[in-house]
Parts: structure tokens; C-alpha cells; sequence
């Protein structure tokens, strides 16, 4: 399976949310990398995926408490 790159606008805004949200992300099964572009105001999560759908990206965000969206 080709590795895909996924992009979401998050609420994830700060340094220790994204210390909240990375147990769940990293812990993900097909998760490649991943990173938080707090700076930006969409707070762009960026995933590479090693199998990871979006629909499983997003899930495990909202599980981890924040929101997120696609980016088209």
C-alpha cells in the first residue's frame, strides 16, 4: 500500500494538547508520521500513513477529546 498524506484542521493549539493527543496518535495502527502545525491557524495536523485511513485518523483524535475536520 502506497503511503498517502492526509491534512485536518484541528483544535489542537498548544504544545500540551498535542502531549494529550500523541499517546493516542502514536499508539494508532497504521500511523506513519504525524505533526501539529500549531502555528498555523487551522492548528494542521499532517499524517503520513502507513494504512491508516482518515476516517481512523479522525477517530482517534475525537477520542482523544479534540476536533477535526478534512482539509480539502
Amino acid at each position: 500500500m502506497e503511503n498517502k498524506t492526509y491534512q485536518f484542521k484541528t483544535n489542537i493549539n498548544c504544545s500540551g494538547c498535542v502531549a494529550v493527543v500523541k499517546p493516542h496518535l502514536d499508539q494508532a495502527e497504521g500511523m506513519g508520521e504525524w505533526k501539529v502545525d500549531t502555528a498555523n491557524k487551522d492548528k494542521v495536523l499532517t499524517v503520513q500513513s502507513a494504512g491508516i485511513s482518515e476516517e481512523q485518523v479522525m477517530t482517534t483524535v475525537q477520542k482523544a477529546g479534540y476536533k477535526i475536520e478534512r482539509l480539502h
